[in-house]
């Protein structure tokens, strides 16, 4: 926890004031839990939509990961599918062929997979690759793992992937899984909240602003940035053991370029890049487009990709961003100013 930062004239915030501060920094990440929970209960109970429901907060949880390691420190990791799959495909050849305890299998995947961000982070400093440059190393190792897990047939299933043993009932069931994913999505936005009151928060936000002043102030730029990718690498393989589990099937499908990185880039698109309730927003609109262009099958892919094409494009800091800006702009403009009243009383009361 960090000390209490003095104001201006030297005195340091009461301990109520820094409750009430704390409170309020926390009461967006209490309400979207609230708004969320109640989510089954709007759906009646419907299998189909609550696989729906589970899978849009899957893909909040990698976004959240993805904002802590982009979002924050500018690093564009390209392989987010291919650490949730190092993470998934290792717990369950742990867990089913292996006969590991479930947890103790999951931890291991996390692990795995938090190490490799880590690695990737770590060469990105050493080498100092800028943010094309690390996407392209990251997108290589996504193709790498894709390749490598259709080579293990034996192991992983190839193309046809394999059945998953190992799970249970909070894993499996239809309002338990829910559930279960709800609070990894509230504890990572927790997390995030917490880690941008923190010195490390500080350190990202100045990194992410110009990241030679940083320095120069001080910032301890590649800890921050390994740091990021450490973390954030780290939620994306437990979202990716979790999900193989939950799932009871996984193949290199559930976890390719095109079905995570793609959809995870437009959920960042509608959210905005570092915004705290970006990911669970965009999750929902990538939910709706989803379900709205099942019919077209595999040319959803094309979609997805023209759209990804056209959010960036047109909206460099997120729809959602965006949306809020333009009707900032429209009530400050139907406001009446006061300063040109205040003007004309001084001028009166000169006279």
């Amino acid at each position: 926890m960090t000390a209490p930062v003095p104001s201006a004239d030297g005195a340091t915030p009461s301990a109520a004031t820094c409750r009430h501060t704390t409170l309020r920094a926390y009461l967006p990440v209490a309400i979207a839990a609230a708004v969320l929970a109640a989510v089954p209960l709007a759906l009646g109970g419907s299998g189909y939509l609550m696989s729906l429901a589970t899978t849009a907060l899957v893909f909040a949880a990698y976004a959240i990961g993805m904002n802590v390691i982009f979002g924050s420190s500018g690093q564009l990791f390209l392989c987010l599918g291919a650490l949730a799959g190092v993470a998934g495909f290792t717990s369950v050849l742990l867990a089913d062929d292996q006969g590991w305890p479930l947890a103790l299998s999951v931890t291991t995947g996390v692990v795995l997979a938090t190490a490799i961000g880590a690695l990737f982070s770590w060469v990105a400093v050493r080498r100092n690759l800028g943010v094309i440059f690390v996407g392209i190393v990251t997108l290589a190792f996504s193709l790498v793992f894709t390749n490598l897990v259709q080579g293990l047939r034996t192991l992983t299933g190839g193309e046809t992937g394999r059945v998953v043993d190992a799970g249970g009932a909070a894993l499996r069931g239809p309002i338990s899984s829910y559930y279960l994913f709800l609070g990894v999505v509230v504890g990572f936005l927790a997390l995030y909240r917490w880690l941008e009151g923190s010195r490390t928060g500080w350190a990202w936000r100045a990194l992410k602003d110009d990241p030679v002043a940083a320095e120069l102030a001080g910032v301890d730029v590649a800890r921050a940035r390994i740091l990021a990718g450490t973390i954030g690498a780290a939620m994306v393989g437990l979202i990716g053991a979790l999900f193989a589990h939950h799932e009871a099937f996984i193949s290199p499908t559930s976890y390719a370029f095109a079905h995570v990185d793609v959809r995870v880039l437009i959920v960042i698109a509608f959210g905005g890049i570092g915004s705290l309730l970006g990911p669970v927003v965009g999750a929902v609109m990538l939910g709706v487009i989803d379900e709205v262009l099942r019919p077209l099958g595999q040319l959803r892919l094309a979609v997805y990709g023209a759209l990804l094409l056209a959010l960036f494009l047109g909206f460099r800091r997120g729809v959602v961003p965006a949306v809020a800006d333009v009707v900032t702009t429209w009530r400050r403009a139907r406001t009446p100013s006061d300063a040109p009243a205040a003007g004309r009383g001084t001028r009166a009361s000169k006279h």
